[in-house]
């Protein structure tokens, strides 16, 4: 298995981390949710079942209260001296007035009556306004029922009890009091009993629940049975022997357990959502902080590979690890680029030095010729006074004719020596003409060489501007305040030839500014992008020049200051420009206004520039 899960784990090291942390979070989901089940679940079922008792208790106290509320008006009528006195002479006016429809409305019972010591019937009524027609049967019924009570055992030596009878398919709350006078005293002459009908609705209203009266039910017991989302539950009505004579059927609705459950759902949910979004926020900054920026990384070691431009890593300083990888990052590339600028440096001079040698080797060797015609030149074959002196002596009429012919002869053997080495000077001025053409030739082609335009690359002018600008800063007595842009900016240039054309150009303000006699001066370096042009302003503080000699200043030998003399910079670094195609201009306002030289070279492809930036 180990094995098998090496070889399917992924190469990538954020597809690694996000698979640690989704079965992270997927183990993390099970453990919630198993303990919010052990947590959840046992307390709402818990709370139901208490819930369930307080619906039962209820039902129990609502039962009480209604046959209390009957024994409390048939005690008031127990323990009353008319009552006694009636039990002993019934009078019509008692029954009249007691026993009248609105004393038993107001008395909110349906049937009352007298009875006496012995179960005899003094008086007995039954009132229903809503069912007229069932008055005499339910009379009926009540006068049965009363001759099937045991008072006396019913009461069990209380004075007054209440309890529930069934009369027919009614169920009636009961009140039975002893007859006494209003201060209890006096033997008990009978008993007065008060009926009133319990209904569904009665107990709906009390419970504020639908319930039912089940007459046929008759359990002893307290049913509850739950059901998938309500629970039903039956209380018992219980009679004058404590036998149960109806139930109290209902049911409510599992509201606890069901939002038990959907807590339980709602949490595990809510919690694995909660975790995505924590393992979403983590993998985003783990890609945020650390993927990113290898990925940054990366491609600029790329750029770096493809491009060979020794650009720094510019991102936001951070002091994590990730930081401390970028400073070690840049600090090897800075390395790289010292050692490179060095070398290149070291190679242009070495070029230069062989070129020059190259070239004068190839001059003296072309020169050799004319030397040596020159010094044969020199070594004339024929003396020019002994020609002349026979020349003259030809004159003369007495010379003797010998003397003459020899004469003759010596002269034309001269004028013939002459002729020839003419003819040998025509071809040796002939072979030195061609040995110093071939001379010029040479010098020529070096100088085409020279104004040949170097290679071009991305260059940041902004870094070699700021390795001059250190350089120049402690090069001089005079105190220079340098300003530049902080931000990299690309041109198209040979890095070598224009960091000497910027420090031949600091070098000058530098000098420009001392010419003034201050300690301290100012050079700001500014960039200005113009389509695919890039403008370097270097404006200095210094002693400036007369406008009108700005067509002079890049001749060569021309320097704005007199105890100068040579003025090949400027010469040399607007040639250097224009081999790099670019442009160098010279501008001030006059005498003491400062100077500003500009700078034009074309900026680096969209392309470099912009995998520059993103770097």
């Amino acid at each position: 298995m180990t094995r098998q899960w090496r070889l399917r784990a992924p190469a990538s090291l954020g597809a690694k981390l996000v698979l640690i942390l989704t079965a992270v979070g997927f183990v993390g989901a099970i453990a919630l949710t198993l303990l919010l089940a052990s947590v959840i679940t046992p307390s709402f079922n818990r709370l139901e079942r208490e819930q369930v008792t307080g619906h039962v208790e209820r039902t129990r106290a609502i039962v009480h209260d209604l046959s209390a509320k009957v024994e409390n008006a048939v005690r008031d009528y127990g323990d009353w001296t008319a009552s006694y006195d009636y039990m002993q002479r019934p009078s019509r006016a008692f029954e009249e007035e007691s026993f009248s429809a609105l004393a038993m409305a107001n008395l909110d019972v349906n049937g009352m009556a007298y009875i006496r010591n012995d179960g005899s019937i003094v008086i007995a009524r039954w009132l229903d306004l809503e069912r007229q027609a069932d008055v005499p049967a339910m009379r009926a019924q009540l006068v049965a029922a009363i001759g099937r009570l045991d008072f006396a055992r019913t009461l069990r030596g209380a004075s007054s009890r209440g309890f529930y009878l069934r009369l027919g398919d009614r169920l009636v709350a009961v009140g039975v009091a002893q007859v006494r006078r209003s201060d209890g005293s006096g033997t008990p002459r009978g008993y007065v009993l008060m009926a009133r009908i319990i209904t569904s609705g009665q107990v709906s209203t009390l419970l504020q629940l639908p319930a039912a009266l089940d007459l046929a039910q008759t359990k002893a017991d307290v049913a509850v049975v739950p059901g998938a989302s309500r629970t039903r539950i039956s209380v018992p009505i219980p009679g004058p022997d404590r036998r149960i004579v109806a139930n109290v059927a209902y049911s409510v609705p599992r509201d606890l357990s069901l939002l038990g459950r959907r807590m339980l759902i709602l949490a595990v949910l809510g919690s694995s959502l909660l975790l995505a979004v924590v393992l979403w926020v983590l993998r985003r900054m783990i890609a945020r902080l650390v993927l990113q920026p290898l990925h940054r990384v990366e491609r600029h070691m790329g750029l770096v590979r493809t491009s060979g431009a020794l650009a720094l890593l510019t991102d936001r300083p951070r002091e994590d690890e990730i930081g401390s990888l970028v400073t070690s990052f840049n600090s090897m590339l800075k390395q790289l680029k010292d050692l490179r600028e060095q070398l290149e440096m070291q190679s242009f001079t070495l070029g230069r030095s062989e070129s020059a040698v190259a070239v004068m080797h190839n001059v003296r060797n072309a020169l050799n010729p004319i030397s040596t015609v020159l010094s044969q030149g020199r070594a004339l074959t024929l003396d020019r006074a002994t020609l002349d002196k026979a020349m003259g002596e030809l004159a003369r009429d007495d010379i003797p004719a010998a003397r003459r012919q020899k004469l003759a002869a010596f002269v034309a053997a001269a004028m013939q020596a002459l002729e020839q080495e003419r003819e040998e000077r025509k071809e040796q001025l002939a072979i030195g003409r061609e040995a110093l053409h071939h001379v010029l030739e040479i010098i020529g082609k070096q100088q085409e060489a020279a104004h040949e335009r170097p290679p071009l690359e991305a260059c940041d002018i902004t870094d070699i501007v700021a390795q001059n600008a250190t350089i120049a800063r402690y090069s001089g007595e005079t105190a220079i305040a340098f300003t530049f842009p902080a931000i990299s900016s690309w041109v198209m240039g040979n890095r070598v030839i224009l960091s000497q054309v910027i420090g031949n150009l600091f070098a000058n303000a530098a000098e420009a500014i001392a010419a003034t006699g201050r300690n301290n001066g100012s050079i700001a370096v500014t960039l200005h992008h113009e389509g695919d042009r890039t403008e370097i302003h270097i404006r200095d503080d210094g002693e400036g020049f007369d406008p009108a000699d700005a067509p002079t200043l890049f001749q060569r030998g021309f320097s704005t200051r007199a105890h100068k003399s040579g003025g090949l910079g400027l010469h040399w670094c607007a040639n250097s420009m224009l081999s790099m195609a670019g442009g160098l201009d010279l501008r001030s306002d006059g005498k003491g206004c400062g100077a500003c030289a500009v700078l034009t070279l074309g900026a680096a492809p969209a392309m470099l520039l912009a995998d520059g930036l993103a770097a």
